[in-house]
């Protein structure tokens, strides 16, 4: 399968933009009559046949779509706060994408050493991720988001923070935690972890639940992925 976005795709006719083009005609050789396949990253999944192989304005005609398309049973909110290496940030995009994510907050802390990243470069780490894995979901980003006013946010679901300070009101395998199809939000904090201070107000005022993800010592863009993998394994586990 030959995985293209297009966000703004409208059947039964699309026109690829340059870059897709490109890629399609001149890359991939794909000619008239190719089948290829369209995600608005919206869940629905179009299967297109190539009607004018242009590689400037390649034109294609839906044959067929599937909506909801690889949907997961639960929304799961990752906020992360990117690492002074950008490089081991935009490896956990792309293997939370991978697995399943819906929405990445890039959150901004008393420890943070990265206080702001380039969104757009982001986005297309995000979407290369999804055309590589066969995704019809793209997962939302936000922009860099200030700790404080992210976790006095409504979410429905649980929310968790995953922290190795001193416990507030006691941790939790998150594994243990989590039921099949519920939505959850799970906070990873920068390379010094959170503060004190931002722990208490987490739990405290805003109804977090603390949580460890195993007695190994992991480094930010680790925890991330490792935390996108338990709530992965926990649902699957779960409703079988």
């Amino acid at each position: 399968m030959q995985l293209f976005y297009a966000p703004d795709i409208v059947p039964p006719e699309y026109t690829l933009s340059e870059e897709e083009s490109r890629h399609a005609v001149r890359v991939l050789r794909l000619g008239l009559g190719s089948t290829l396949h369209i995600t608005d990253g919206r869940g629905n999944m179009y299967r297109c046949e190539i009607v004018s192989p242009s590689d400037r304005h390649c034109t294609v005609r839906t044959v067929s779509v599937e909506s909801n398309y690889g949907a997961l049973p639960y929304r799961l909110s990752m906020a992360v706060a990117p690492t002074k290496n950008i490089d081991r940030f935009e490896w956990f995009l792309e293997k939370a994408t991978e697995i399943g994510v819906a929405e990445i907050v890039p959150l901004l802390c008393e420890h943070s050493e990265r206080r702001q990243i380039k969104y757009e470069r982001e986005y297309k780490v995000l979407t290369a991720a999804v055309k590589q894995s066969l995704k019809a979901y793209h997962p939302q980003l936000r922009d860099m988001t200030p700790f404080g006013a992210f976790v006095a946010e409504p979410f429905e679901g649980r929310k968790f923070i995953a922290h190795c300070d001193n416990p507030v009101r006691g941790k939790r395998y998150l594994a243990d935690l989590l039921q099949a199809g519920e939505n959850a939000r799970i906070l990873i904090g920068p390379e010094g972890d959170f503060s004190a201070e931002e722990i208490r107000y987490a739990v405290e005022e805003c109804g977090y639940e603390e949580i460890t993800l195993g007695d190994m010592r992991l480094r930010t863009e680790t925890a991330a992925v490792m935390g996108v993998a338990v709530v992965s394994v926990a649902n699957n586990l779960k409703q079988r």
